[in-house]
């Protein structure tokens, strides 16, 4: 049997030849979030209700353009891609009706990510559930059946949905987050979860509403792996494993009183109901409750209002036909009435709480139940029955585990659950940027080490001066890993989502092209990155779609590192003229103290290989695009703070890697390795250095042993400069300096990109 071409040994990835892999990833693409038809961006709302007449063909985009933006991202150096798709994808006609063309569109995709050397896991994605709950993955039958009705939603608050907010340009920012505290994702992760222990009356075609959903869920992962295994040329040559569940959550479970907000409950914003005043909501009363906003330091009370559903209720009708999905709902369950009213939690008829700790406790063991008990007991317990599924088709498969975010880990470690395929895979946002949607580079908050009791007061938690603030990130991410390996065992950690919002201080970049709040935000996360110890990380996230007016197309995030509405990276710092002007004459204003700086303007022409050459002449450029985005909200392209996206990175390291990191301001890679063996001639340590930073004939160079090579060439299917070292055994580092760009420069005219045979000529190897 041949070698794998990515297997785990202890806690790193190797390849074929045994040297440790460092995954440099994306998440693509965030427009997979919602069907392509009718195209249902979350600012429109027709036919936004009628959900099981939907398409997801052409996510993550089309087969005509996949070469262009995967020539891209080969190009601006990854490795890794998660695979975002979602339940509703695969099954949004109804329970078992599985999409087989949109599935067959899926294995084109991710055969034409074979030819450009991509390692792939896929991802079924989840935010707050479903679109219909103010998110996306789940199809909408799944709310049905869970007796929800989501067309009173709006009325109930059970859930703040962007694509059925009166003013989709004025929905508030990131509050589709608090769906998770609001009563139809309360209701429905709790069944999903836990529901035979908290609603034993959920049943329907005779299984339990937790064994219904799970079931179905995991069947359609499983179809999906089915058939990427009968393609034959995908599996382990390309799709490497799969990773749990997007940020599962545990809904009501644990809630020692229904009738507070929990302390643990950290983000709230706009009306925040208590999980009891979601209740009376979703039964129709009107409940007074505080209004929150987030600040600096968290979010803090604004004030109070009266919420009235005037009679509406969230649970479907009494009367409505369980016959359009072929359901047989049990008599026990009874529509048109609150499900924990039928649990004996409040009555209806006085609107009098009775249980008010009716989550509190395991009902089988009796024990007090918090988050970590959660984990252990009924995310687990979802994980071996989804790890089982998947393995019983893809054998080799490696299981992403995704514990809930920032919570403690599952305890596996020396455990039959200890598997050694497995991966650690949390996720990481600096909140304070990612809620206020500014980059603050004189102190932030070190959230993680308030969630784990490490201050006596969370005014200690607080770090003065953008240096403090990198190493805050960098020492939350290391935190993170370890407590992993403590929990876990001994695994690789790969951060699967971790970004910044491009529309920062009211879109400031967007009208000035002047992106150096991004470019320094995402230059203090990746050097966290870089210095955790991590074996790798896919950044949020790659948008197709995204533009300056609506983002990312999906409730206002616009964490996308490419858009329509901004060009691409040039490959050499040296492409324009310093005495040209842009095309509208813009310059860029930076803050020259800053670690990071940003320059704007490029042209967006990707690279040309050999193995591409035919499908790429072919192909659309993307570059000739244009979206409706109002000139009033920006018409400054710029490089979208690709200076710091677009950075060096080993890929396969001969021996260990003992550290490894990119000074932007100083434009210098450093690599510091540990091997038994001196590196082959076959198999050498290989780092990828961008020409932008690195043109070949201003680098230089200095390493402890051996020799060296720079080229370009298109070896994993795309064209990117690599270095290749051939070093000796024992420890060893390499040392890479690059051109210092110089800040505040005019930028040139776009141009074409030079022609192949040119970039074959302009592409010789250069030999030390």
């Amino acid at each position: 049997m041949a070698p794998l071409r990515l297997h785990i040994e202890g806690r790193t990835f190797r390849d074929s030849a045994n040297r440790e892999v460092t995954l440099r990833g994306i998440n693509v693409a965030g427009d997979a979030k919602f069907p392509t038809s009718p195209d249902l961006p979350s600012n429109h709302s027709e036919h936004f209700y009628d959900g099981d007449n939907v398409s997801f063909i052409d996510r993550p985009f089309s087969i005509d353009e996949a070469h262009t933006h995967f020539s891209r991202l080969k190009r601006w150096g990854y490795t890794l891609i998660r695979y975002i798709f979602t339940w509703e994808a695969i099954e949004h006609a109804g329970p078992g009706k599985y999409d087989e063309e949109w599935i067959q569109h899926t294995i084109r995709v991710l055969r034409l990510a074979k030819g450009y050397g991509f390692y792939v896991f896929m991802d079924p994605h989840q935010d707050v559930w479903s679109r219909f709950t103010g998110g996306c993955g789940a199809p909408m039958w799944t709310v049905y059946a869970a007796g929800l009705n989501p067309r009173a939603f709006p009325a109930t608050q059970a859930a703040w949905v962007h694509n059925t907010y009166p003013d989709p340009a004025k929905y508030p920012k990131m509050i589709w987050a608090t769906n998770y505290t609001r009563l139809a994702c309360q209701i429905i992760f709790t069944m999903f979860f836990a529901g035979r222990e908290y609603a034993p009356k959920a049943i329907i075609d005779g299984k339990n509403i937790q064994d219904y959903l799970q079931d179905h869920f995991v069947w359609a992962c499983r179809h999906l792996a089915q058939r990427i295994h009968e393609a034959g040329d995908i599996e382990n040559d390309v799709v490497i494993g799969w990773e749990s569940v997007n940020e599962p959550n545990k809904g009501l479970v644990g809630f020692q009183d229904i009738s507070v907000i929990p302390a643990e409950q950290k983000l709230q914003k706009g009306p925040s109901p208590t999980a009891w005043q979601a209740i009376l909501l979703g039964s129709g009363r009107s409940c007074e409750m505080d209004t929150w906003d987030f600040g600096g330091l968290g979010p803090y009370k604004s004030g109070t209002t009266l919420v009235d559903p005037e009679g509406e209720m969230a649970w479907l009708p009494a009367d409505y036909d369980d016959s359009r999905y072929g359901w047989k709902r049990d008599p026990g369950w009874k529509l048109g009435e609150c499900i924990w009213a039928q649990h004996g939690l409040w009555d209806p008829s006085n609107d009098t709480l009775l249980k008010k700790d009716y989550f509190a406790k395991d009902p089988e063991s009796g024990l007090k139940i918090d988050y970590e008990y959660f984990t252990n007991k009924w995310f687990m317990s979802y994980y071996r029955k989804h790890r089982e599924a998947l393995t019983s088709i893809h054998s080799d498969a490696i299981m992403f585990c995704q514990p809930p975010v920032l919570e403690i880990p599952p305890s596996l470690k020396g455990t039959e659950d200890d598997d050694p395929n497995m991966v650690f895979s949390p996720h990481f946002y600096d909140g304070v940027t990612l809620m206020m949607k500014k980059w603050n580079r004189y102190w932030n908050v070190d959230v993680f080490g308030i969630l784990r009791g490490r201050y006596l007061s969370p005014a200690f938690a607080i770090k003065v001066g953008e240096t403090a603030i990198r190493n805050c990130f960098r020492d939350q991410l290391s935190a993170i890993r370890r407590e992993g390996t403590d929990y876990m065992g001994n695994h690789p950690c790969v951060f699967t989502e971790i970004g910044i919002p491009y529309d920062m201080d009211e879109k400031y970049a967007y009208r000035t092209g002047d992106y150096s709040s991004q470019l320094s935000a995402l230059d203090a996360n990746h050097f966290a990155l870089e210095g955790c110890g991590a074996n790798g990380y896919a950044l949020w996230n790659y948008t197709a779609m995204n533009n300056h007016e609506w983002g990312d197309m999906w409730n206002g995030e616009d964490l996308s590192i490419f858009s329509l509405d901004d060009k691409a990276l040039p490959l050499s710092p040296n492409r324009y003229p310093q005495d040209q002007k842009s095309a509208n004459n813009s310059t860029m204003s930076v803050d020259r103290s800053s670690p990071a700086f940003s320059n704007s303007r490029s042209n967006n022409n990707s690279p040309i290989s050999p193995r591409n050459l035919k499908q790429t002449l072919s192909t659309p450029s993307l570059s000739s695009q244009r979206s409706n985005t109002p000139a009033e909200i920006g018409s400054n392209p710029g490089y979208r703070a690709a200076e710091a996206f677009v950075r060096p990175s080993p890929i396969a390291t001969a021996g260990d890697v003992i550290s490894y990191g990119f000074d932007l301001r100083n434009c210098t890679f450093t690599l510091a390795l540990e091997c038994k063996e001196a590196a082959t001639e076959d198999a050498p340590t290989e780092t990828f250095l961008p020409e932008y930073h690195f043109p070949r004939d201003a680098t230089d160079i200095e390493v402890s042993s051996g020799k060296w090579t720079i080229s370009v060439d298109d070896e994993d299917g795309g064209m990117i400069q690599r270095l290749r070292w051939w070093h000796d055994k024992g420890k060893q580092s390499l040392t890479v300096k690059g051109v210092k760009i110089r800040p505040g420069t005019s930028l040139g005219q776009d141009e074409e990109a030079p022609g192949y045979l040119e970039w074959c000529r302009q592409s010789g190897c250069r030999v030390m």
